[in-house]
C-alpha cells in the first residue's frame, strides 16, 4: 500500500554550467581593426533548496528524480554577454535535512519557512577576449570556457518539527490522545503498531493560542537497533521541544516501561535525554478512586518528572495534561535549550544501508544546448582565473 506520508527521497541534482567567453575580433567596413570585442559567457543556473511551510511531506519529490539547472549562454560578438541559466528552487518542507546519496555525509539543513540554501552552485561563465586587451596584447585570441557545472545525488530525510513528540509502546494510547486533543484523526484499534506513520495535530489552547503535537509510530525494546518500525521515525522527535511519556495504567511496571524507552532514545541520539519531558499514565478510566491514589503516590516516589494521569476516552485529566504541557514548553529552561539546540544542532553521517529501499535512478539523456557546447576537467581551467 502506497503511503502519502512520503519522509525521504532520492534526487539527481545538476546545476547549470557556465557559458563559454566569445573570443571575437572585430572588422566592419570603416573600421577593420576594430579590436577585440567577444562577450562574456553567462552564469550556469543554482540549485537552490526553499522551506516551505505549506508541504509537511516529501511526497511531491517522490517522482521528480531529475532536478537540472539551465546552463549559461555563450557570449557573443559586440561584447554580447551569454544568458544567465535560470535557478532551480525546490521547494521543501521545514525541517529536511540533505545527505549526499554516494557517501551518506550531511550536506545541509532547511529548517525555516523561506530559507534558501543552495545545494548546487551554477558554473561562472568564462570571460571573452575583450577582457584580456591591454597595451602590450591588443588582440588576444584566447578566451574562458565556463566553469563546469556540478552535480550530485542527493538523498532528503524529514525530520517533522513538533512542540510536543509523543513517545510510548505500541497500543498506549498515543493515537487516541491525538485525536481526543486536536483535529487529527490518526487510525486506532486494539492492536500493536496501528500507526505506521507519523501524524501532526494542532492542539488548542486558551486565548486562540496553540502548539503542535507529533505522534510517531510505537517504539519497541530494541528500537535503536532496527526492531520494530522506531529506527525509522524515531529521527521525527529528534526536533520536539517536549518529549511526552505515555505509559498506559494497565502496565505491570510503569517505572521500568519509562526507563525502557528512555534507553532506546539514548541509543538512538543521546542528545535526546537533554529535552524536557513528561509523563502520561494513560487509560486511567479503568482504575478506581483507591488504584489511582496508590498509583499516584508511588510515582511521587520514584520520578523526578512532571506525572499526570489521563484519561483520552472519558476525558480525564486533559486540561490538566494541557495546561502542564503549555507551561513546560513556555518555561525559561526549555526556551534556553532550544535557542541552544537550533545554534548547535550536529547532524551525523548516515550509513546509505539506512536507505537501502530506495530504488537507484536511471540515467536520464539530456539534449544538448549548443552543438559547440564542450565539457571542461578542472584542469582546463587552471590557465585562467576568475574574476
Amino acid at each position: 500500500m502506497n503511503s502519502n506520508f512520503v519522509d525521504y527521497v532520492k534526487i539527481r541534482c545538476r546545476s547549470g554550467k557556465g557559458g563559454r567567453g566569445s573570443m571575437h575580433l572585430k572588422h566592419v567596413k570603416y573600421n577593420p581593426n576594430g579590436g577585440p570585442d567577444g562577450g562574456d559567457g553567462g552564469k550556469g543556473g543554482s540549485i537552490i533548496l526553499r522551506g516551505n511551510h505549506n508541504y509537511w511531506t516529501l511526497l511531491h519529490l517522490r517522482y521528480q528524480q531529475h532536478v537540472y539547472a539551465e546552463h549559461g549562454g555563450n557570449g557573443g560578438h559586440d561584447k554580447r554577454h551569454g544568458t544567465d541559466g535560470k535557478d532551480v528552487y525546490i521547494d521543501v518542507p521545514c525541517g529536511t535535512v540533505v545527505y549526499n546519496a554516494e557517501t551518506g555525509k550531511y550536506v545541509c539543513d532547511v529548517m525555516r519557512d523561506g530559507q534558501e540554501v543552495v545545494l548546487l552552485k551554477g558554473g561562472r561563465g568564462g570571460l571573452g577576449n575583450f577582457q584580456f586587451r591591454s597595451a602590450t596584447n591588443q588582440a588576444p585570441r584566447y578566451a574562458q570556457p565556463g566553469e563546469p557545472m556540478q552535480e550530485m545525488t542527493v538523498i532528503m530525510e524529514l525530520k517533522l518539527l513538533a512542540d510536543v513528540g509523543l513517545v510510548g509502546l505500541p497500543n498506549a494510547g498515543k493515537s487516541t490522545l491525538l485525536s481526543a486533543l486536536s483535529s487529527a484523526r490518526p487510525k486506532i484499534a486494539n492492536y500493536p503498531f496501528t500507526t505506521l506513520e507519523p501524524s501532526l495535530g494542532i492542539v488548542p489552547y486558551r486565548s486562540g493560542q496553540s502548539f503542535v503535537m507529533a505522534d510517531i509510530p510505537g517504539i519497541i525494546e530494541g528500537a535503536a537497533e532496527g526492531k520494530g518500525l522506531g529506527l525509522r521515525f524515531l529521527r521525527h522527535i529528534e526536533r520536539n521541544s517536549l518529549l511526552l511519556f505515555m505509559v498506559p495504567a494497565e502496565s505491570d511496571d510503569i517505572r521500568k516501561e519509562y526507563e525502557l524507552l528512555l534507553r532506546e532514545l539514548e541509543k538512538f541520539n543521546p542528545d535526546m535525554l537533554q529535552k524536557h519531558r513528561v509523563l502520561a499514565v494513560t487509560k486511567c478510566d479503568i482504575l478506581d478512586e483507591e488504584l489511582l491514589t496508590m498509583l499516584k503516590e508511588e510515582l511521587e516516589n520514584l520520578t523526578s518528572l512532571p506525572v499526570v494521569f489521563i484519561s483520552s476516552v472519558t476525558g480525564f485529566g486533559i486540561e490538566d495534561l494541557k495546561d502542564l504541557l503549555w507551561q513546560e514548553l513556555n518555561s525559561e529552561s526549555n526556551k534556553i535549550q532550544g535557542v541552544i539546540a537550533e545554534e548547535t544542532l550536529v547532524h551525523r553521517d548516515r550509513d546509505i544501508a539506512d536507505f537501502a529501499d530506495l530504488e537507484d535512478i536511471p540515467d536520464d539523456e539530456e539534449e544538448t544546448q549548443n552543438d559547440d557546447d564542450e565539457m571542461y576537467d578542472a584542469e582546463d581551467l587552471e590557465d585562467f582565473e576568475y574574476v
